[in-house]
């Protein structure tokens, strides 16, 4: 235990003595506009513990500055440069609406026709909903469906399959009546590049945007960022409140809303380009109406407005607003231990870019608002000062507050049955399955790769708990329900994965073994029951039956653990009991109102 203090002591030490600024290969030197400007960014960086930061600012058609502060690398001492290799997560959506826009200049695709022209299997819930909603609808979060992210969250599943999966999901508004965050409908989006392209939409982005920007190290894999002699390593906060290196995730499907890994220097050129009108060094990458008809907001956020921002909506790909008098663009990206903003204004001709490797941080728009600030010669407000302050109320308040806790909890309660009797798979159609299985102490549960501890909360109910920060915290402090069937036995459970909508349910899985032919020739024979009473169990065309002299034969439907009912006979059930030896010698016979015992002859 020891060690690991001094190695979190040595890691916050590192973290502080960082250096203010580190190799960049754009200007070094600091415009006067900009002055104070490293100070601060330092300061914001130190204050919320982030172990790296990396800016780059455009003015016009060239790059103004560009500059890493922090380590990409804590326990190695690497710095950040601007050059540094990090995830930019969702500011990756308007690279995919980019290529739309492309489509629709060559004549391929048109933005108000419904998508099942070009995607016929295409559909959600709403079948109207599904048959209206068009490439425009897929990009400016207006489908009707909220995000439904536990669906795709380190899911190893292809775009093909998460597209199937979509008429499962309830929405919970009508289409286009108002704005809902989603990802999945990004995916969509991409994979209808794809169709209309005839290419995978990572080789359409390279070959239509990267490669003509000269953003030859940007890339979606973390296999070939980790190749690169200059990348970031990922970070959270743990439980401690100390930055702590996570797990470096892979979207892959869901590369269309937010996988794109780059660097400071290589946005730049992304900024040029929106800035001149679709124009880089002397090439029309895009058209002007294009980059225009990516600056139209076409449904508001429901974001209120604010003395220094007005809210205008989302266009494709962009939140859109008005930032202190001036027309602003921008898009956020968060994902797995890392942060990022990116930000132009065209009537002014800056923007920016700000990437940093903790994930959740809020420096990048305190950072980018004091730069914007500078830029535009306007007082700099210092939002990350009164940030800082709430936070720690808020922390002071959550110690006190009990209702932070997921729901009301009934002390003195414990759950109906042995917690072995939750064990199994259960499943949903779109969401996929829930294992429950046990560890010490207590049961575990998984779903797409993410898990979480059980803690017994009441009853039936359990809520998720992360082992640690490196923990996915998909399923943390997630409350599970299990719901019984007709017979009290745990037949489902449900959670409430989207809090738009009603929660998901999920049901039990038939065990494998009850259908696996192998077994279940273990379980035939004949038993007595009764004293004298004789049936026989018997295996036909890989189903068991049960048979009884003067009565009809009935086949044995599995259930679950070693459980069978008796099709058409209302009530009546056999469960096999396994000994010691495994060899399964007794059966418990359950009919309404009574059981017995049965041992084989």
């Amino acid at each position: 235990m020891a060690s690991k203090h001094l190695a979190w002591a040595l890691s916050l030490a590192l973290i502080g003595a960082a250096p203010s600024g580190t190799k960049a290969s754009a200007p070094t030197t600091v415009p006067s506009a900009l002055a104070g400007f490293e100070q601060d960014v330092e300061k914001i960086r130190q204050d919320w513990q982030v172990p790296g930061v990396a800016v780059v600012i455009v003015q016009g058609d060239q790059t103004l500055y560009a500059k890493g502060f922090g380590w990409r690398d804590v326990a190695r001492r690497l710095p950040v440069t601007a050059d540094t290799l990090m995830p930019i997560g969702s500011a990756s959506k308007a690279f995919t609406t980019a290529l739309m826009a492309g489509l629709v200049e060559e004549g391929k695709l048109a933005w108000d026709q419904p998508v099942q022209r070009w995607l016929p299997e295409f559909k959600l819930h709403d079948r109207v909903a599904g048959e209206r909603l068009t490439p425009l609808d897929l990009v400016t979060h207006r489908s009707g469906l909220p995000r439904h992210d536990a669906l795709w969250y380190n899911a190893q599943r292809s775009r093909q399959d998460l597209l199937h999966r979509l008429q499962y999901l309830e929405p919970s508004k009508d289409l286009r009546a108002a704005f809902q965050y989603n990802n999945l409908l990004f995916m969509v989006a991409g994979h209808l590049t794809e169709r209309v392209s005839g290419q995978s939409w990572e080789t359409h982005v390279t070959q239509r945007l990267l490669q003509p920007l000269g953003m030859r190290r940007s890339n979606f894999s973390v296999e070939q960022t980790r190749e690169d002699a200059d990348f970031s390593q990922p970070y959270r906060l743990a439980k401690n409140g100390e930055p702590q290196q996570v797990a470096f995730r892979a979207l892959d499907a869901m590369n269309p809303a937010g996988g794109l890994i780059t660097s400071a220097n290589e946005l730049a050129a992304w900024l040029r380009l929106h800035l001149n009108k679709g124009r880089f060094e002397g090439r029309q990458v895009l058209s002007a109406a294009s980059i225009s008809a990516l600056q139209q907001a076409h449904i508001s956020t429901g974001a209120e407005s604010s003395p220094d921002v007005i809210e205008r909506g989302y266009t494709p790909g962009w939140f859109s607003d008005v930032y202190r008098g001036h027309l602003r663009l921008h898009h956020g990206g968060k994902i797995d231990g890392f942060s990022a903003m990116v930000m132009w204004l065209p009537q002014a001709g800056v923007g920016l870019a700000v990437l940093s490797n903790l994930e959740g941080s809020p420096v990048r728009d305190f950072i980018a608002r004091n730069a914007i600030d500078r830029l535009l010669k306007l007082e700099v407000r210092d939002g990350s000062a009164r940030a800082l302050q709430a936070r720690v109320a808020q922390k002071s308040e959550m110690k006190k507050d009990s209702s932070q806790a997921p729901g009301v909890r009934k002390v003195g309660t414990q759950a109906s049955h042995p917690l072995s009797a939750y064990l199994g798979d259960y499943e949903h159609p779109a969401y996929g399955t829930v294992s429950i299985t046990e560890r010490a102490g207590g049961l575990r549960m998984s779903l797409n790769g993410n898990g979480a501890n059980l803690v017994h909360w009441h009853h039936d109910s359990f809520v998720g708990e992360s082992a640690d920060a490196a923990e996915d915290a998909v399923l943390a402090r997630q409350r599970l329900q299990f719901l019984t069937d007709r017979d009290g036995e745990p037949g489902a459970l449900q959670m409430a994965l989207e809090p738009a909508v009603k929660d998901i349910v999920f049901q039990r899985k038939k065990e494998t073994h009850l259908r696996d032919p192998a077994f279940l020739k273990k379980l035939t024979g004949t038993f007595v029951f009764d004293g004298q009473r004789e049936f026989s169990i018997g295996l036909q065309d890989d189903a068991l039956y049960a048979e009884m002299a003067g009565r009809p034969r009935y086949v044995l439907q599995p259930v679950r653990g070693y459980r069978f009912e008796l099709q058409g006979l209302s009530g009546f059930s056999i469960e096999f009991k396994p000994g010691k030896d495994g060899l399964f010698n007794q059966a418990e016979i359950a009919r309404p109102g009574s059981s017995s015992w049965a041992t084989r002859k």
